[in-house]
């Protein structure tokens, strides 16, 4: 029982940048990219539906493991409240909610989903596996936080890879600003949770062990530009993605024709 942390770990952490939590999430990450790319190329050529059906799967089996863990992690602590401190407010963790939109979703509000998937499934696997310096400080590296964490990461990271490669996303200009006026409102629900329970969704409030703490002592903590910081970190992040998208020539003429063929419909 000790891996599920129950009455708490009797091992000692090895620590962030240990061999142990290398070969960890390096084995996610190499499992991630190998299935993205067969399943990405298998079905980039296919109908839509299968490709769909693969997404939807991942968003099914992604979160119900994302609730079993929440579940067990709530029972653990014997508070049945601490679900509160595992919602889907960190930026890795808007997969929970992207991934299902995207493979259920219809029209624009599926696009934009599927944009946010690939800007940040990719991204927040790699955060939150070889960059997770608070949770591999805190847990052994073989323990039930660590390694749930670690897959469900890395199912984000595949989903974002996979819409990639399959021919799924659209990266169209026009819905560039839903992307961020989705970005922005899951950082003021963040915001204002952070506030009532005191905690640090998408680390707003501080940094946690994580790279983030360099801005925040660069801003000396300041709690109006250190959250600022991140979130012009996030658009700065999303700014440079489209940009390289777009400079690929046919990339960005395909990303074009399908907004011309749905204006022209």
């Amino acid at each position: 029982m000790d891996f599920f942390g129950f009455g708490g770990y009797q091992r000692e952490p090895e620590g962030w940048g240990s061999w142990q939590q290398l070969l960890l999430v390096t084995s996610f990450v190499v499992a991630m990219v190998f299935f993205a790319v067969f399943f990405g190329m298998r079905y980039r050529h296919g109908e839509e539906a299968k490709k769909l059906f693969v997404l939807k799967v991942t968003a099914i089996v992604l979160d119900t493991i994302e609730l079993t863990r929440i579940v067990i992690l709530s029972f653990r602590s014997g508070n049945p409240m601490q679900f509160m401190y595992h919602l889907p407010l960190f930026l890795c963790s808007f997969q929970f909610i992207t991934v299902p939109i995207a493979a259920f979703g219809k029209g624009r509000i599926r696009e934009v989903a599927a944009d946010f998937v690939f800007l940040f499934g990719i991204l927040g696997s790699i955060a939150g596996t070889y960059g997770a310096g608070q949770n591999y400080s805190a847990y052994p590296v073989w323990s039930f936080d660590n390694v749930f964490s670690t897959i469900t990461h890395t199912m984000s990271g595949f989903a974002g890879l996979f819409v990639v490669i399959s021919g799924l996303l659209t990266f169209k200009a026009k819905n560039i600003k839903w992307v961020v006026i989705t970005l922005f409102a899951f950082a003021v629900v963040a915001y204002i949770v952070n506030i009532s329970i005191d905690y640090n969704y998408m680390f707003l409030m501080r940094g946690d062990g994580t790279p983030y703490d360099n801005f925040y002592n660069l801003v000396n903590g300041n709690r109006i530009l250190y959250p600022l910081t991140v979130m012009f970190l996030f658009v700065l992040y999303m700014g440079a993605v489209y940009g390289v998208a777009y400079a690929i020539p046919s990339f960005r003429e395909q990303a074009f024709a399908k907004e011309v063929v749905m204006e022209a419909n």
